[in-house]
Protein backbone atom coordinates (compact mmCIF):
# COMPACT_ATOMS: atom_id res chain seq x y z
CA UNK A 1 0.00 0.00 0.00
CA UNK A 2 2.82 2.89 -1.25
CA UNK A 3 0.12 4.98 -1.90
CA UNK A 4 -2.20 5.16 0.81
CA UNK A 5 -3.68 8.60 1.80
CA UNK A 6 -2.38 9.97 -2.11
CA UNK A 7 -4.10 11.34 -4.56
CA UNK A 8 -3.11 10.66 -8.03
CA UNK A 9 -4.48 11.83 -11.98
CA UNK A 10 -3.82 9.61 -14.74
CA UNK A 11 -4.78 11.43 -18.60
CA UNK A 12 -5.90 9.05 -21.18
CA UNK A 13 -6.86 6.53 -18.23
CA UNK A 14 -10.31 4.49 -19.19
CA UNK A 15 -8.41 2.00 -21.82
CA UNK A 16 -4.56 0.48 -22.53
CA UNK A 17 -1.98 1.40 -20.74
CA UNK A 18 -3.85 4.31 -18.63
CA UNK A 19 -6.52 1.94 -17.38
CA UNK A 20 -3.37 -0.39 -16.09
CA UNK A 21 -1.99 2.84 -14.38
CA UNK A 22 -5.31 3.88 -12.74
CA UNK A 23 -5.70 0.44 -11.48
CA UNK A 24 -2.29 -0.24 -9.70
CA UNK A 25 -2.34 3.43 -8.20
CA UNK A 26 -5.78 2.15 -7.04
CA UNK A 27 -4.40 -1.43 -5.84
CA UNK A 28 -1.79 0.28 -3.53
CA UNK A 29 -3.60 2.57 -1.85
CA UNK A 30 -4.24 5.47 -3.70
CA UNK A 31 -7.50 7.47 -4.70
CA UNK A 32 -7.09 7.99 -8.17
CA UNK A 33 -9.01 10.51 -10.74
CA UNK A 34 -8.78 10.15 -14.39
CA UNK A 35 -9.17 12.05 -17.44
CA UNK A 36 -11.34 9.99 -20.63
CA UNK A 37 -11.87 12.00 -24.40
CA UNK A 38 -15.10 9.77 -25.41
CA UNK A 39 -16.02 6.63 -24.09
CA UNK A 40 -18.04 7.15 -21.27
CA UNK A 41 -18.94 3.60 -20.84
CA UNK A 42 -15.29 2.35 -20.69
CA UNK A 43 -15.41 5.11 -18.30
CA UNK A 44 -17.94 4.31 -15.22
CA UNK A 45 -16.84 0.63 -15.52
CA UNK A 46 -13.53 1.33 -14.35
CA UNK A 47 -14.83 4.19 -12.03
CA UNK A 48 -16.99 0.94 -10.52
CA UNK A 49 -14.57 -1.33 -10.30
CA UNK A 50 -11.89 1.32 -8.66
CA UNK A 51 -14.37 2.42 -6.23
CA UNK A 52 -15.27 -1.37 -4.80
CA UNK A 53 -11.94 -1.52 -3.89
CA UNK A 54 -12.74 0.71 -1.18
CA UNK A 55 -11.14 3.30 -2.96
CA UNK A 56 -12.25 6.83 -4.07
CA UNK A 57 -12.21 7.33 -8.27
CA UNK A 58 -13.28 10.06 -10.29
CA UNK A 59 -13.59 9.89 -13.90
CA UNK A 60 -13.71 13.18 -15.71
CA UNK A 61 -14.14 13.68 -19.17
CA UNK A 62 -12.16 16.69 -20.89
CA UNK A 63 -10.13 16.98 -24.14
CA UNK A 64 -6.41 17.80 -23.33
CA UNK A 65 -6.52 19.97 -26.22
CA UNK A 66 -8.79 22.20 -25.16
CA UNK A 67 -6.97 24.30 -21.83
CA UNK A 68 -10.54 25.39 -20.64
CA UNK A 69 -11.93 22.05 -20.50
CA UNK A 70 -8.21 20.72 -18.76
CA UNK A 71 -8.33 23.66 -16.12
CA UNK A 72 -12.01 22.78 -15.31
CA UNK A 73 -10.82 19.61 -14.92
CA UNK A 74 -7.65 20.22 -12.21
CA UNK A 75 -10.52 22.69 -10.47
CA UNK A 76 -13.05 19.37 -10.12
CA UNK A 77 -10.30 16.86 -8.83
CA UNK A 78 -9.22 20.16 -6.00
CA UNK A 79 -12.68 19.92 -5.02
CA UNK A 80 -12.42 16.74 -4.26
CA UNK A 81 -9.39 15.47 -3.07
CA UNK A 82 -7.93 18.92 -2.18
CA UNK A 83 -4.39 17.85 -3.34
CA UNK A 84 -2.69 15.96 -6.25
CA UNK A 85 0.78 13.76 -5.27
CA UNK A 86 0.67 12.10 -8.69
CA UNK A 87 0.32 13.18 -12.19
CA UNK A 88 0.83 10.95 -14.95
CA UNK A 89 0.43 12.35 -18.40
CA UNK A 90 -0.36 9.41 -20.42
CA UNK A 91 -3.17 10.88 -22.95
CA UNK A 92 -2.19 10.86 -27.14
CA UNK A 93 -3.87 10.73 -30.64
CA UNK A 94 -2.95 11.47 -34.07
CA UNK A 95 -3.34 10.51 -37.28
CA UNK A 96 -0.88 7.36 -38.44
CA UNK A 97 0.04 9.29 -41.96
CA UNK A 98 3.28 9.73 -43.49
CA UNK A 99 4.65 13.13 -42.75
CA UNK A 100 4.25 14.46 -46.31
CA UNK A 101 0.48 13.57 -46.22
CA UNK A 102 -0.46 14.90 -42.94
CA UNK A 103 -2.50 18.06 -42.06
CA UNK A 104 -2.35 20.66 -40.30
CA UNK A 105 -5.53 19.70 -38.23
CA UNK A 106 -3.40 16.51 -37.36
CA UNK A 107 0.03 18.40 -36.54
CA UNK A 108 -2.27 20.51 -34.54
CA UNK A 109 -4.17 18.09 -32.29
CA UNK A 110 -1.22 15.63 -31.91
CA UNK A 111 0.89 18.73 -30.56
CA UNK A 112 -1.98 20.11 -28.33
CA UNK A 113 -2.50 16.81 -26.83
CA UNK A 114 1.28 15.50 -26.41
CA UNK A 115 2.88 19.08 -25.86
CA UNK A 116 0.85 21.57 -24.64
CA UNK A 117 -1.59 19.53 -22.53
CA UNK A 118 1.52 17.87 -20.73
CA UNK A 119 2.53 21.90 -20.35
CA UNK A 120 -0.65 23.07 -18.89
CA UNK A 121 -1.05 19.99 -17.41
CA UNK A 122 2.16 19.91 -15.19
CA UNK A 123 1.25 24.19 -14.49
CA UNK A 124 -2.07 23.17 -12.61
CA UNK A 125 -0.73 20.03 -10.92
CA UNK A 126 1.92 21.73 -9.54
CA UNK A 127 0.05 24.11 -7.11
CA UNK A 128 -1.91 21.27 -5.90
CA UNK A 129 1.44 19.09 -5.09
CA UNK A 130 2.74 18.71 -1.93
CA UNK A 131 6.60 18.92 -1.45
CA UNK A 132 8.03 15.29 -3.05
CA UNK A 133 4.98 15.08 -5.86
CA UNK A 134 5.50 12.67 -8.36
CA UNK A 135 5.09 13.56 -12.81
CA UNK A 136 5.35 11.04 -15.24
CA UNK A 137 5.03 11.55 -18.75
CA UNK A 138 4.43 8.81 -21.21
CA UNK A 139 6.51 8.42 -24.43
CA UNK A 140 6.88 6.05 -27.03
CA UNK A 141 9.79 4.15 -29.26
CA UNK A 142 8.71 6.69 -32.29
CA UNK A 143 10.53 9.38 -30.18
CA UNK A 144 13.87 8.24 -31.39
CA UNK A 145 12.92 5.65 -34.00
CA UNK A 146 11.66 6.00 -37.34
CA UNK A 147 8.35 4.32 -37.34
CA UNK A 148 6.05 4.69 -40.47
CA UNK A 149 3.01 7.03 -39.93
CA UNK A 150 4.26 7.75 -36.64
CA UNK A 151 6.55 11.15 -37.72
CA UNK A 152 3.95 14.02 -35.95
CA UNK A 153 3.29 11.93 -32.81
CA UNK A 154 6.90 11.00 -32.59
CA UNK A 155 8.58 14.20 -32.93
CA UNK A 156 5.82 15.23 -30.05
CA UNK A 157 7.21 12.45 -27.79
CA UNK A 158 10.48 13.69 -28.38
CA UNK A 159 9.30 17.27 -27.48
CA UNK A 160 7.92 15.82 -24.90
CA UNK A 161 10.86 14.17 -23.23
CA UNK A 162 13.15 17.02 -23.40
CA UNK A 163 10.06 19.16 -21.33
CA UNK A 164 10.57 15.90 -18.57
CA UNK A 165 13.91 17.36 -18.15
CA UNK A 166 13.60 21.01 -17.85
CA UNK A 167 10.12 20.72 -15.36
CA UNK A 168 12.93 18.28 -13.48
CA UNK A 169 14.86 21.24 -13.33
CA UNK A 170 12.47 23.56 -12.33
CA UNK A 171 10.70 21.72 -9.72
CA UNK A 172 13.41 19.70 -8.07
CA UNK A 173 14.17 22.35 -5.37
CA UNK A 174 10.42 21.10 -4.26
CA UNK A 175 11.30 17.33 -3.93
CA UNK A 176 9.13 16.95 -7.50
CA UNK A 177 10.45 14.41 -9.47
CA UNK A 178 9.54 14.56 -12.99
CA UNK A 179 10.31 11.59 -15.55
CA UNK A 180 9.32 9.63 -18.71
CA UNK A 181 8.44 6.11 -19.65
CA UNK A 182 9.82 4.85 -23.26
CA UNK A 183 7.30 1.59 -23.31
CA UNK A 184 8.72 -0.81 -26.24
CA UNK A 185 5.48 -2.02 -28.31
CA UNK A 186 2.62 -3.09 -25.88
CA UNK A 187 -0.43 -4.88 -26.44
CA UNK A 188 -3.32 -2.75 -26.47
CA UNK A 189 -6.32 -1.43 -28.57
CA UNK A 190 -4.24 1.36 -29.98
CA UNK A 191 -1.48 -0.95 -31.11
CA UNK A 192 -4.17 -3.20 -32.77
CA UNK A 193 -5.53 -0.54 -34.43
CA UNK A 194 -2.06 0.57 -35.83
CA UNK A 195 -1.33 -2.60 -37.26
CA UNK A 196 -4.43 -3.61 -39.17
CA UNK A 197 -6.01 -6.67 -39.63
CA UNK A 198 -5.57 -9.75 -37.82
CA UNK A 199 -2.92 -11.52 -40.11
CA UNK A 200 -1.30 -7.90 -40.56
CA UNK A 201 -0.98 -8.40 -36.50
CA UNK A 202 0.21 -11.92 -36.92
CA UNK A 203 3.39 -11.20 -39.03
CA UNK A 204 4.05 -8.42 -36.98
CA UNK A 205 4.01 -10.39 -33.80
CA UNK A 206 5.72 -12.99 -35.15
CA UNK A 207 8.62 -10.69 -36.53
CA UNK A 208 8.86 -8.90 -33.39
CA UNK A 209 9.22 -12.15 -30.92
CA UNK A 210 12.08 -12.96 -33.03
CA UNK A 211 13.86 -9.91 -32.52
CA UNK A 212 12.80 -9.44 -28.74
CA UNK A 213 15.45 -11.23 -26.26
CA UNK A 214 12.48 -11.72 -23.80
CA UNK A 215 9.55 -11.87 -25.96
CA UNK A 216 7.13 -10.17 -28.49
CA UNK A 217 4.73 -7.25 -26.98
CA UNK A 218 4.21 -6.06 -23.53
CA UNK A 219 1.54 -5.93 -21.19
CA UNK A 220 0.03 -2.64 -20.07
CA UNK A 221 0.70 -4.17 -16.55
CA UNK A 222 3.96 -4.27 -17.32
CA UNK A 223 4.02 -0.37 -18.11
CA UNK A 224 2.07 0.22 -14.83
CA UNK A 225 4.52 -1.61 -12.52
CA UNK A 226 7.38 0.78 -13.54
CA UNK A 227 5.03 3.46 -13.26
CA UNK A 228 4.19 2.80 -9.72
CA UNK A 229 7.46 2.25 -9.09
CA UNK A 230 8.63 5.95 -10.06
CA UNK A 231 5.69 7.52 -8.10
CA UNK A 232 7.01 5.75 -5.28
CA UNK A 233 9.28 6.98 -2.69
CA UNK A 234 12.09 4.55 -3.47
CA UNK A 235 12.43 6.29 -6.89
CA UNK A 236 12.72 10.06 -4.71
CA UNK A 237 16.80 10.03 -6.26
CA UNK A 238 15.16 9.08 -10.36
CA UNK A 239 15.09 12.95 -11.70
CA UNK A 240 14.78 14.06 -15.45
CA UNK A 241 14.91 10.42 -17.02
CA UNK A 242 14.04 8.50 -19.93
CA UNK A 243 13.53 4.79 -18.66
CA UNK A 244 12.70 2.28 -21.47
CA UNK A 245 10.96 -1.26 -21.10
CA UNK A 246 10.62 -2.99 -24.12
CA UNK A 247 12.02 -6.46 -23.37
CA UNK A 248 14.99 -5.69 -25.06
CA UNK A 249 13.72 -4.72 -28.87
CA UNK A 250 15.14 -1.51 -28.60
CA UNK A 251 18.84 -2.93 -28.67
CA UNK A 252 18.57 -5.75 -31.14
CA UNK A 253 19.79 -5.52 -34.58
CA UNK A 254 17.99 -5.58 -37.70
CA UNK A 255 18.49 -8.74 -39.45
CA UNK A 256 20.70 -10.41 -36.33
CA UNK A 257 17.47 -12.52 -34.85
CA UNK A 258 16.94 -15.49 -33.01
CA UNK A 259 16.54 -17.41 -36.30
CA UNK A 260 19.76 -16.06 -37.57
CA UNK A 261 21.96 -16.56 -34.24
CA UNK A 262 20.19 -20.52 -34.13
CA UNK A 263 20.90 -20.99 -38.29
CA UNK A 264 24.85 -19.80 -37.17
CA UNK A 265 24.60 -22.77 -34.57
CA UNK A 266 25.25 -19.64 -31.85
CA UNK A 267 22.25 -21.14 -29.54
Amino acid sequence: MRFAGKTALVTGGSRGIGRAIVERLAKEGADVAFLYRRDQAAAEELASSVASTGHRCLPLRAEMANLEELRAAFAEIHRHFDHLDIFVANAASTAFKPLLQVSEKNIDLTYAITVKGFIFGVQEAAPLMPDGGRIVAMSGCDSFRAIPGHGVLGSAKAAMEALVRYFAHELGERGITVNAINPGYVDTDSAHYYLGSPESHAVFDATLADATPLRAMGQPEEVASLTAFLCSDEAAWIQGQTIYIDGGVFFSTPGHSLKWRTARGWR
